[in-house]
């Protein structure tokens, strides 16, 4: 009797709450309150802090591993992470993943990815999980939190896990008064410079009648848009091309310029439709990224490539990539290399070369130097699941000196998933640790309701647009008869394309609080007087009782330093 209580003392003050932490025996230190039922927990001298690890054999399903009840508040926000390392590699590289289950109280479950790393071998040794998740506003029952991810037989440890509520403990819906001051500030500081106006008159010239106009005609910064091939080479669409002509600067194929679409079956390539898109939309004042030259996701690879193997997979994979970039040499400013390359990794696996993704951007690179190449992967920024993996990723690329430029960040949010301004932010911190531009490639939100849907645009593209980072943002599509997620994500309604309101949302963002139109009557604002405005190309209007002086109109550029503009007013 006496051994046994001092066993259970010991569990006890071994078993440390960190002030805030939710989590029971977080470093690991003994097997109590983690659930390892259907397999086996074991403690280990393989650490990565104190003295143990927790060692998981005799899995037999993916989702096998050591598992946490944990007490949330529902529509409250947190932080979670957690330490761990395969002891053995069987084949091809492995996931690792640290996941919620939610148990609502009408039954059903909801498992929620918090953090991932792919392709994980032994030699990555320790491997950090970690992200945020947002507990569902409606009634729970039970929530844990658990590792899982490697094939089953695989065995792994984990150490030092951790799960916090992250501060101000608020939902996803974090659109508070500082959060708003916070992005103004920053776009304020980033977007705009400031426009010196000095003016002088002849005697004779009354103040009062005199007029000055700084009204900006084109953004400096990229707003863009997916655009359909078909849907835009339709002469009987006019409504489709007028609205991305109108409202964007940007644009991307949204699959024309993709493998499958070129050559669906080997040696019938098509590139016209997309060729004929691109000289559609440069003679309209459009730049153009190109998405994608390969893409690594399984059910995204043409069957006829699948069977190829070895040298001729190699042969042929090198030469699509130089017919490509050569057909569209000097017409496209980006390319996405290879797809999504956290979440597939065919060619490499095909191949036995773990390395092949880098090869690809050297070839690509070779192929067309001057073009900017891009990585590009989703959950990273509307998620945080991959956030760390893509940094690695990131970092690795930049390292092997393969010719990357920048980093794309899909933003596909989930149905009626109010954007976190806030984990945004975070999200892009992280990834801005590489050191290399970041694009929103592909942003979209889901709501059925118009004007929810129009705030949530609202709040992922102000956090977006207010990032350092941030070079440009390109929306996934914009018309409910194309967008890949139907109404409940479109800006633009119906065969006569009508604008919702979350489309004049967005356009007002874009072209009206985001862009500079400022009239000065010069007795009020004296004869020097500065204009902050937002990057780009403007006019100058000198408006003298009530006409406009055309022979003293003014352009000119901004970027990111101060410009002064000098006008002679003599009448």
């Amino acid at each position: 009797m006496m051994r046994v209580v001092v066993v259970l003392v010991m569990a006890v003050a071994m078993v440390a709450v960190v002030s805030g932490e939710l989590l029971k025996n977080t470093d690991m230190e003994m097997t109590y309150n983690w659930d390892c039922n259907g397999f086996q927990c074991a403690l280990t001298s393989d650490k990565h802090g104190g003295s143990h690890g927790l060692l998981v054999t005799n899995r037999k399903n993916t989702y096998d591993g050591p598992s946490q009840w944990i007490s949330v508040v529902r529509g409250h926000s947190y932080s979670a992470s957690g330490y761990i390392k395969l002891t053995q590699d069987l084949g091809s590289g492995q996931d690792l993943q640290l996941e919620v289950d939610y148990q609502f109280s009408d039954g059903s479950h909801q498992n929620v990815a918090v953090a991932s790393r792919s392709n994980m071998r032994t030699s990555n040794n320790w491997v950090q999980l970690s992200g945020n998740f947002d507990v569902p506003d409606r009634p729970l029952g039970r929530v844990r939190i658990y590792f899982q991810g490697p094939q089953p037989g695989c065995n792994f440890v984990v150490d030092d896990a951790s799960v916090t509520e992250r501060s101000g403990g608020g939902g996803s819906n974090l659109g508070t008064n500082h959060t708003q001051q916070t992005s103004n500030s920053n776009i304020d500081k980033l977007r705009k410079s400031d426009i010196n106006i000095r003016v002088t008159t002849s005697g004779t010239v009354n103040k009062n009648d005199v007029k000055i106009r700084v009204v900006q005609k084109n953004k400096a910064f990229p707003f863009g848009t997916a655009v359909n091939a078909g849907r835009y080479n339709d002469q009987h669409l006019g409504g489709y091309r007028d609205f991305v002509h109108n409202h964007f600067n940007w644009a991307v194929p949204e699959n024309a310029l993709k493998w499958p679409s070129i050559e669906p079956n080997r040696g019938q390539k098509n590139y016209q439709p997309a060729l004929d898109m691109i000289h559609g939309l440069k003679n309209h004042g459009l730049k153009v990224r190109g998405h994608n030259l390969v893409w690594s996701v399984d059910q995204w690879v043409q069957g006829w490539v699948k069977q190829l193997s070895g040298n001729e997979l190699r042969t042929v994979v090198q030469q699509h990539i130089q017919e490509t970039m050569g057909k569209t040499k000097g017409l496209l400013e980006h390319w996405d290399v290879n797809n999504e390359n956290l979440h597939g990794t065919f060619f490499q696996t095909r191949l036995g070369d773990n390395d092949y993704n880098l090869e690809l951007f050297r070839i690509a690179h070779k192929a067309d130097p001057s073009v900017k190449l891009f990585l590009n992967d989703y959950n990273v920024v509307a998620a945080s699941w991959s956030t760390n993996d893509y940094l690695k990723q990131a970092q690795e690329f930049k390292h092997a000196n393969v010719g990357l430029y920048g980093v794309g960040c899909q933003g596909h949010f989930g149905v009626d998933e109010d954007p976190n301004p806030d984990a945004i932010r975070q999200r892009l911190d992280t990834i801005a640790q590489a050191g290399l531009p970041i694009w929103i490639t592909e942003l979209d939100v889901q709501a059925q309701d118009e004007n929810k849907r129009a705030d949530f645009y609202e709040r992922a593209l102000t956090a977006m647009y207010s990032h350092p980072a941030v070079e440009g943002i390109l929306i996934w599509g914009f018309w409910d008869q194309e967008h890949w997620r139907g109404a409940k994500a479109a800006l633009v309604d119906g065969n006569n394309f009508h604008v919702n309101a979350a489309g004049r949302r967005v356009i007002d963002l874009l072209e009206n609080r985001w862009m500079t139109d400022e009239t000065h009557t010069l007795s009020s604002s004296g004869d020097h007087f500065t204009v902050r405005g937002f990057h780009g190309d403007y006019e100058l209007h000198v408006i003298y009782q009530g006409h406009d002086l055309g022979n003293l109109k003014k352009t000119f550029s901004l970027g990111k330093s101060a410009h002064t503009e000098t006008v002679n007013i003599h009448v």
